[in-house]
């Protein structure tokens, strides 16, 4: 049955394959949440299931169950009161370790058949799960569907299409011929076997459940481990409908379902500990703070050790031809999604002396206030402009825009809620923009949440070794750059390449520094240590 749903979505796959090649753009699952493409009734579908899920057990048997879990609380003013079946550390390994013997004899065909055929039933209760990105991370609905579902399942396909390609290169049989002059050759067979490495940890985070989570997890899946899915305890129903999506699979195939395992619990727990030094956890996909990441990796030495952790993004101003639109671009950029992810910028780079612009000089102070007055525009209609904004995830964040302020710098545009028209108790919050100098430190630790500083250097050359200097010790996602010199922009590329950071040039129009684009882009490069 495996092998059968790998006949069944091979086309994709080869897709996928090629669009990976070619870097081109593709995808199979549509971004927009048309009725003509998902159904007529798949919205109002979604919403049901996602109001099924509230106050009540979280539909999904796992043996050994020990009680509950679940204190979910929609950044958007209610908690979710979703209960889900918590198991012990040992009682999660045992259940893996015992299905990964079946699982590693079931080979390459049947691993990756599982996840597409998985991916493909993802993306149709795709409304399902963006109701629940939603009110777990607090991103606005459309992002939620976007991001959630069809953009996580790309980079859930992306991955399986990795593993497909490298896995493929070894012929599982081939015949080894030596001549051996006038005596007879030597005639061998050999045998290749794709064997997993054993249990693999994934550990989600809050902000983006499924995106951040599903590279690691079918990554995983698709080279023969068995995986323990293990959310952060403010996002678990996005991978909860995961896990029990590929349990179904799983079963239908003719596989123990515990090949994927939820491990749900509270904030109180020390699960992710007990798991993540497990002498049988051989993977660990990380995603989250600096402290736990670096902990991780110092730690589980008996794993390999994958981590996305904080970092501090950064945009470099030397020149633009028209100011206002890029101040537009970045003005949507430090809104979306209030700052909460991990590309989102921080450090705006601007020579002290100002920059050269199509109508002549600029200062300093005038580059700062085209920035302040495109983010009061974006936001100056608050039904518009939360959804764009979403909500703040947790109280963490929002208190750290209160630190952010109590600095003392010159505010260039204050920090307020934003009224949302469906969810009055949403915890909502504008960018906020303070104006300092390179001499700073604070501007050398990530300040996550909706918090930019526009910070005067003393020209490009200082900016550029600011960036470089930072990406090296602190760690960065993403840099951006506007100039309209080449000499500039190829310095800039330089640094960029030796520092390890992903650089995009003179964005103004629809594409943001925050966005990454599955099958084309690579998403956190390893170079550096935010990744």
């Amino acid at each position: 049955m495996a092998t059968d749903f790998f006949s069944a979505h091979q086309d994709t796959l080869e897709r996928a394959l090629q669009a990976t090649a070619t870097r081109e753009y593709w995808t199979p699952f549509p971004e927009m949440p048309s009725p003509r493409v998902y159904g007529e009734d798949a919205a109002a579908q979604g919403q049901a299931a996602f109001e099924s899920y509230k106050n009540a057990d979280f539909p999904l048997s796992l043996d050994g169950a020990k009680g509950t879990a679940g204190q979910e609380r929609s950044p958007y003013g209610f908690d979710l009161q979703t209960r889900y079946p918590a198991l012990d550390a040992d009682t999660l390994i045992d259940q893996s370790s015992l299905a990964l013997d079946s699982w590693r004899e079931a080979g390459p065909k049947a691993w990756v058949g599982v996840c597409l055929e998985a991916l493909d039933r993802l993306n149709k209760r795709s409304f399902e799960i963006a109701n629940a990105v939603q009110h777990t991370s607090g991103q606005a609905f459309m992002m939620a569907f976007q991001a959630g579902g069809p953009h996580a399942q790309d980079r859930g396909l992306e991955a399986v299409t990795y593993a497909w390609q490298d896995m493929s290169r070894i012929p599982a049989l081939a015949n080894w011929v030596k001549p051996q002059g006038k005596n007879d050759p030597i005639d061998m067979q050999k045998q290749f076997t794709i064997v997993p490495r054993g249990i693999s940890l994934v550990i989600g985070c809050s902000t983006f459940p499924t995106w951040n989570s599903y590279p690691g997890l079918f990554a995983s899946l698709a080279t023969g481990n068995t995986v323990v899915v293990k959310p952060h305890p403010g996002a678990i129903l996005p991978l909860a409908i995961t896990v029990k999506v590929l349990r179904e699979v799983l079963i239908e195939a003719g596989f123990n379902p515990n090949v994927v395992l939820l491990a749900a619990h509270d904030a109180d727990s020390d699960l992710a500990q007990q798991l993540s030094m497990h002498p049988l956890v051989k993977i660990i996909d990380y995603t989250g703070s600096s402290a736990t990441g670096n902990y991780l990796e110092q730690n589980a030495r008996q794993a390999l050790v994958y981590t996305e952790k904080a970092g501090v993004n950064q945009i470099i101003i030397d020149s633009a031809p028209d100011v206002k639109a890029v101040a537009r671009n970045l003005a949507f950029s430090f809104a979306l999604y209030s700052g909460q992810m991990c590309t989102a910028p921080q450090n705006i780079y601007v020579p002290k002396d100002g920059i050269k612009t199509a109508d002549g000089q600029m200062s300093f102070d005038e580059v700062c206030a085209a920035l302040g007055q495109a983010v009061e525009r974006l936001c100056s209609a608050p039904e518009r402009a939360v959804e764009i904004t979403g909500a703040i995830q947790n109280e963490h964040t929002a208190k750290r825009i209160e630190e952010a302020k109590a600095l003392g710098l010159e505010v260039i545009v204050d920090s307020h809620p934003l009224a949302h028209p469906v969810y009055p108790e949403a915890r909502t919050a504008t960018p906020l923009l303070l104006k300092t100098d390179a001499s700073n430190p604070n501007i050398m630790q990530e300040w996550f949440g909706p918090i930019i500083f526009v910070v005067a250097t003393d020209s490009t050359e200082h900016s550029i070794q600011l960036a470089g200097q930072t990406v090296l010790e602190h760690g960065a996602l993403t840099l951006s750059a506007y100039t309209t010199e080449a000499e500039t922009a190829t310095k800039i590329r330089k640094m960029a390449e030796r520092s390890g950071v992903s650089l995009s040039l003179n964005l103004t129009g629809a594409v943001f520094i925050n966005q990454t684009a599955a099958y084309s882009d690579f998403h956190g490069t390893g170079a550096n240590p935010a990744a």
